[in-house]
């Protein structure tokens, strides 16, 4: 069945809302099934073949009847954690007792000598070891040699030869629903048949919850709590209920919603193997489908995951987040109602615009000014409180516009909303569709303003952020790279993919700015760059990447994608790498167990080789300058690639080193003739590198060395474990196998050789590969290493005030201070 994913509502403000509906996939546990239909209940197992109850066959504890196709049992059973005897149904093949109706909920059996019988005047009665009724079935008109027939389907029937059903346990449920059972309200009489909860897993009488139908506008269905909505599936569009994302799930697609010609709404629910499936209402309100299989129960959807799933969570105009702290936020263009409540995490006032609309400014002798307009909010659940219209959309929208009482419209095709009264609008939280809300007219004119604004500068932006880039490199190098060929991409576009750049999309933090995740509409994954305005970093770095990365093509460097330059918006788009950055797994006491040694080699030769295509094989020859582990990313084989290139330099064909005055980098990966002199040249990448490979193989960061008394860094650590011929000692005895002892060692090698103190006794990264390799078999005895037991001096050279940017744990900043 398809899902009604068409639906479109509007709202008021400049605002994105997040899906917070996660997707509800299908929990097996068997051996957890088999604890708990253990516990469950107590059946006894004496009883009759038969499926059928008279006056002269009564059923007595501890005594049973079974259908006819041995689908269900009905007999006596205890509840777990209690001696009290009820009257129940129970699944007949599942382990367990799985009780799916029970008769005496409010008034249970203290002891096994309870009949379940038909009277004389032909009523089902469940009686005491004194003969007195406790429960009888609420017979209209009862007839005299009735009989109770238990059916396959799990309903209990009292009927009689020539008048047929009296009474039947489908009208009068428990808490739960079975296949072909039908839950119904009657809008003539008010008469409902729901499925109320039990108090507790031990007490079956009738807990706070309640589950119905709650017609006639746009049926939907309701759970409730103490009679006020808690939990709703948003409305039947005569195919599905559109507030419910999972209803093209095989479970789920068995629903179908009538309307009787006598003022009943049935639904119905029918799956093809009728015994095979039911709905139960818990004790904590939530509605849960369990599917049997192999003769015990797993729970294939719910209704309720987290408090936001809740009715009116956060109040009207508010919106439910499970993973922000605190979950409740007002739309932009709203405030708390009460601020006090709110912020004691009390949300269920809701939120207030701040401006009033324009029909609402008239009524009150304000000014008249321009009319209101709409605003559009993605992946919403429509409101309870609607008015439905069979209008077109463009008609929808004029009467909402003509009603001062509408505050928002929504259409899907064939099905038409106008929302009311907003304070009666439940917070929105399960999204399935567009709401347009009406938007006060000078938002709405700012908010179109902004538009425009930005589409109209965006192109004169990224020009002159180009023109400004330039004076950095040689013009026959920008020649190599056409940067007006990198696709632009839209805000509004990139908005949307990562819900407003929302907290809980964030991948990350840099110099930069925040990395987000986002998904674009064809379902494509990327990774948004976004430029902090409090960043040290500006449009130099900006396009600095733009012109460095847009050209280069290699399995071990990140892709960019594209770039968005829209007014202050400045945005970088790569591809989406899911196992993010490698110091989120190999500083991690959990994650670095999935970094066995054979992954971690892998990680090592792949940015090697990455390093080998910047410096050697690429058209452009590019020095990183600040490689280090959480420039390197993971992708979901974990193979590594290269990031970050808003400090990379290109170098000339006839360039072998550089200075500047602007030192950029990252403290503890920078060689020592950059970092105190401003030269840099490929073998500052490679004492970058140098450093990353000790990190790898040991597994500690560099920056955890710092305060050693004996040594400032992970350099003067395996200095100093070399020298007492204890290097094995710096290995990661996550990854340390004798197997492959001689092969890290020799990585250690090729670590200590790339972060000797001078450049030149440095190898070259096409030289590392080799050494890594084995192709090289003689391995020279490393130098010492730079920043080993002493402290980096001043540039004794430079009495002049230079700026200096770093990357000090893994955030840049930039300053200007003394060298």
């Amino acid at each position: 069945m398809k899902r009604g994913n068409d639906l479109m509502v509007f709202l008021a403000s400049k605002v994105f809302i997040l899906s917070i509906e996660q997707v509800m996939g299908r929990v097996r546990n068997t051996s957890m099934s088999v604890l708990l239909v253990l516990l469950y209940c107590i059946c006894f197992e004496s009883g009759s073949a038969t499926d059928t109850i008279t006056s002269s066959e009564p059923i007595k504890d501890p005594g049973y009847i079974i259908s006819n196709g041995s689908a269900f049992k009905l007999g006596f059973f205890s509840p777990e954690k209690s001696t009290n005897r009820y009257v129940g149904i129970w699944y007949n093949n599942i382990s367990g007792c799985t009780v799916v109706w029970v008769a005496n909920r409010q008034k249970p059996l203290g002891d096994s000598n309870g009949v379940l019988t038909i009277s004389e005047d032909g009523v089902l009665e469940v009686l005491n070891g004194e003969k007195e009724v406790i429960w009888s079935a609420n017979v209209a008109n009862s007839v005299p040699n009735s009989r109770a027939q238990l059916l396959d389907s799990g309903n209990l029937v009292l009927q009689e030869n020539t008048t047929g059903t009296i009474w039947e346990s489908f009208q009068y449920p428990s808490d739960t629903v079975l296949p072909t059972m039908k839950l119904s309200a009657n809008v003539r009489t008010g008469k409902k048949v729901q499925i109320t909860s039990w108090k507790s897993p031990s007490d079956p009488s009738i807990g706070i919850f309640s589950c119905g139908i709650q017609p006639p506008r746009l049926p939907q269905v309701f759970i409730w709590k103490d009679g006020s909505p808690y939990w709703r599936s948003g409305p039947w569009n005569s195919r599905i209920f559109i507030g419910i994302p999972d209803m093209d799930s095989v479970y789920l697609n068995g629903f179908n919603f009538v309307d009787g010609q006598d003022g009943n709404f049935y639904l119905t629910y029918a799956y093809e193997d009728k015994s095979l499936s039911y709905f139960a209402l818990d004790s904590q309100g939530n509605v849960v489908l369990k599917y049997m299989s192999d003769g015990f129960k797993d729970v294939v959807w719910s209704a309720l995951h987290t408090d936001c799933d809740v009715y009116g969570k956060c109040g009207a105009f508010g919106t439910c987040d499970p993973q922000n702290t605190p979950i409740c936020s007002c739309f932009q263009g709203f405030e708390p109602n009460n601020l006090e409540e709110w912020n004691q995490g009390n949300w269920t006032s809701g939120c207030v615009r701040r401006a009033l609309l324009q029909c609402e400014r008239v009524n009150t002798g304000g000014e008249e000014g321009k009319k209101d307009g709409f605003f559009k909010l993605k992946m919403m659940k429509v409101p309870d409180i609607v008015v439905w219209s069979s209008a077109s959309e463009n008609k929808c929208r004029e009467q909402c516009l003509e009603n001062c009482s509408c505050i928002a419209y929504a259409y899907e095709t064939g099905v038409g909303y106008k929302v009311g009264d907003v304070k009666k609008i439940v917070t929105i939280t399960v999204i399935t569709g567009t709401i347009f809300l009406s938007i006060c007219t000078y938002l709405l004119w700012r908010r179109m303003t902004n538009l425009k604004g930005r589409k109209k500068k965006a192109k004169e932006i990224l020009l002159f952020n180009r023109a400004e880039a330039q004076p950095k490199f040689h013009n026959d190098n920008l020649d190599q790279v056409k940067v007006q060929e990198l696709p632009l991409f839209n805000f509004e576009k990139l908005a949307s993919a990562t819900n407003n750049f929302h907290l809980s999309n964030e991948l990350g933090k840099g110099g930069f700015g925040p990395v987000y995740r986002g998904k674009l509409p064809n379902g494509q994954e990327i990774a948004v760059k976004r430029l902090s305005k409090a960043s040290g970093q500006g449009s130099k770095e900006f396009m600095n990447e733009v012109v460095v990365i847009s050209k280069l093509q290699h399995r071990n460097l990140v892709r960019l994608l594209g770039c968005c330059v829209e007014g202050e918006e400045k945005m970088l788009i790569y591809e989406y790498m899911p196992n993010k950055s490698l110091d989120a797994f190999l500083f991690d006491p959990h994650k670095e167990k999935l970094l066995d040694w054979r992954k971690r080699f892998n990680i090592i030769e792949g940015i090697g080789r990455g390093l080998l295509y910047l410096h050697r094989d690429s058209r452009l020859r590019i020095i990183h300058r600040d490689l280090k582990a959480s420039n390197i990313l993971l992708d979901k084989e974990l193979n590594p690639k290269i990031s970050d290139f808003g400090m990379a330099r290109i170098f000339g064909n006839d360039e072998d080193q550089a200075n500047t005055n602007r030192v950029v980098g990252t403290y503890g990966y920078m060689s020592p003739e950059y970092a105190m002199e401003g030269r840099f040249s490929e073998k500052s990448d490679v004492f970058s590198f140098g450093v990353l490979l000790l990190e790898i193989i040991s597994g500690r960061r560099n920056s955890s060395f710092y305060h050693d008394e004996q040594s400032m860094s992970i350099l003067g650590f395996a200095w100093k474990l070399w020298n007492a011929n204890n290097i094995i000692a710096l290995i990661d005895t996550m990854v340390y196998e004798p197997c492959f002892e001689m092969e890290i060692l020799r990585c250690i090698d090729v670590g200590l050789l790339c972060v000797q103190e001078f450049a030149k006794d440095r190898p070259t990264v096409s030289v590392v590969i080799s050494m890594l390799k084995s192709e090289i078999l003689d391995l020279p005895r490393p130098k010492q290493p730079a920043f080993t037991e002493r402290q980096i001096p001043l540039d004794k050279k430079s009495s002049h005030s230079g700026q200096r940017k770093f990357s000090v744990n893994d955030v840049t900043v930039s300053k200007i201070q003394g060298r």
